[in-house]
């Protein structure tokens, strides 16, 4: 048995920055605790080789949903991850905040000093980006950001046709104007993917009062009275309890920290009796709430051989990978994702709720089904589904997966919002800024046009974007479905906190890195009861005609 003043569980995206900053203070000591192993792997570091690790039993837990009611059956995958830096290690190394909005619409669901002009100088604070900082972008921040050198004409000719079709173009989707299309931020640093692990714990590691320890599986929070002292986890097939003298801390995602919390008898009351586990505290919203992004790829053929599908053969891949070992730039240190969009799918929506990826190249985002010819493709999906999924204990067992539902699909108005992704990128595609590229449609393909033909297209061809959360929601202490009041402490209980994607009330606008990050930076304030930082008066765009008009 060994005590520590916090531990922290789950070096991830926010569990590295929570072990980082509390062990800024010299005088408490922090332990953090990973299930998965080291990151220093070429597969990586090495940006383009993003579809790789999210791919690897090593890297990856291997989550896959139940059976999706809504989208015949499949069973989906769920890569989180399974090593230093968690998900912020195998994801796509995009970096997008979100909308102004998102974060006003949680404060009205409960989180109090969580809006915008809250949460804006912890995104500040946590960045650092190529081309400086300014009233919305960090400039001395251990995460850093840049733009992708948009070489390749077909990234500025997606942007080119956003504008042709009637959007705007935005300088920065991160800064005052989200909605439009323009270039797309990306975490590399000197050719490196900039995970959570190389921009917060790998400077920390060598603080005296911080211990890391990998390889280790958490299986239960301790309780004694009703609050949280310590954790069990497993070392070497020995049960060890680590104490923690202030607070534990979750951080494990959205899969597994409510995973941990039930398993430690805080949740349902009846799905933890079910499994013979006591409870500690009944609280029913541990598990539900889980929310995604969806997505499909909508792919042209090219008409020129400009596209990265001439770079997919063994010998070209082998070179590239050459290169950005000795020199740490070139296609290796790119993760092609460099121009993108933000746009409403109608009127009376009064800020985007549909994203776009720009890819040069026809291929899913695993890594697999490329196409046999040159082209290029838009990820496309909706940003705030109304269905809500789950997860929930199989078992006691603290080594078993948990049952994983997302329920995509549920609401009618996600396929209202499918059908015209379909039709607002297809309109994109067809202006005048593709006609030197544009060749056939490869995907969805020109024969999916009618309401039933595209319902059909995405209950085959839809993928998650792998942003999954909300399962242990932040809202007001007295809302029996919160898990975690706006301070991210567990209701109910003392001594515990949640700080991941986990306490997203709602899912934002964008991939969910930078703003897991930024809830781990504001956590770790509150945790050390220091002042939080002061709330930002920068305006931000909301479109003045939104009411009436789709663009």
């Amino acid at each position: 048995m060994t005590e520590y003043d916090y531990v922290v569980v789950g070096a991830g995206s926010a569990g590295c920055v929570l072990a980082a900053r509390l062990s800024e203070d010299a005088g408490v000591s922090v332990l953090l605790l990973e299930y998965g192993g080291s990151d220093r792997s070429v597969l990586i570091q090495m940006p383009s080789a993003l579809s790789m690790p999210m791919n690897m039993k090593r890297y990856d837990w291997g989550y896959r949903s139940e059976p999706e009611p809504h989208l015949g059956g499949r069973r989906m995958h769920t890569p989180r991850g399974k090593v230093l830096g968690g998900s912020s290690s195998i994801n796509g190394l995009v970096y997008i905040r979100g909308n102004p909005l998102d974060f006003d619409g949680w404060e009205e669901m409960g989180a109090r000093g969580w809006a915008y002009r809250d949460v804006l100088p912890y995104f500040k604070r946590a960045e650092t980006r190529d081309e400086g900082g300014d009233a919305w972008r960090g400039d001395a921040g251990p995460l850093h950001t840049k733009y992708g050198a948009l070489k390749n004409p077909l990234y500025r000719a997606f942007i080119e046709a956003g504008r042709q079709a009637g959007y705007p173009v935005t300088e920065d989707v991160n800064g005052y104007q989200q909605e439009g299309f323009g270039r797309m931020d990306m975490t590399v640093h000197r050719g490196r993917r900039w995970s959570a692990a190389n921009a917060y714990l790998r400077p920390a590691r060598g603080r005296r009062n911080l211990s890391v320890e990998s390889g280790v599986l958490v299986s239960r929070v301790v309780f004694e009275g009703g609050r949280a002292v310590g954790v069990a986890y497993r070392r070497r097939g020995r049960e060890v309890v680590a104490r923690a003298a202030r607070e534990v801390v979750l951080a494990a995602g959205a899969i597994n920290s409510p995973k941990l919390l039930k398993l430690s008898g805080v949740g349902p009351a009846d799905e933890l009796r079910s499994h013979g586990i006591a409870v500690v505290a009944d609280r029913p919203g541990v598990g539900e709430n889980l929310q995604d992004h969806l997505e499909f790829y909508f792919q042209y053929a090219c008409t020129q051989p400009i596209t990265l599908y001439s770079k997919m053969n063994p010998l070209a891949k082998a070179l590239i990978g050459l290169r950005w070992l000795a020199m740490h730039d070139g296609l290796g240190a790119t993760n092609h994702f460099e121009s993108c969009g933000f746009i409403r799918s109608r009127a009376g929506v009064n800020y985007p709720d549909i994203q776009y990826h720009f890819l040069p190249l026809a291929v899913r985002y695993d890594g697999k089904g490329i196409a046999s010819e040159h082209g290029f493709q838009a990820h496309v999906g909706p940003m705030r589904s109304r269905s809500r999924g789950w997860v929930r204990l199989r078992g006691a067992d603290p080594a078993a997966a948990p049952s994983i539902v997302f329920n995509y699909m549920s609401d009618p108005q996600d396929w209202q919002e499918m059908r015209a992704c379909v039709r607002l990128t297809r309109e994109i595609f067809a202006q005048e800024a593709f006609a030197p590229f544009r060749g056939r449609e490869i995907a969805p393909g020109a024969d999916v046009a009618s309401d039933a033909e595209i319902d059909e297209y995405i209950s085959r061809n839809v993928e998650s974007a792998y942003h999954p959360c909300g399962t242990c929601r932040m809202g007001s202490v007295d809302d029996p479905m919160a898990v975690v009041g706006p301070d991210t402490r567990v209701i109910g209980v003392e001594g515990l906190r949640v700080a991941d994607s986990s306490i997203m009330p709602r899912v934002t606008t964008g991939n969910l890195n930078a703003p897991t990050i930024m809830i781990g930076e504001k956590a770790a304030d509150h945790i050390r009861g220091v002042a939080l930082l002061p709330p930002s008066n920068a305006p931000f765009h909301t479109a003045r005609n939104w009411e009436a008009a789709q663009r």
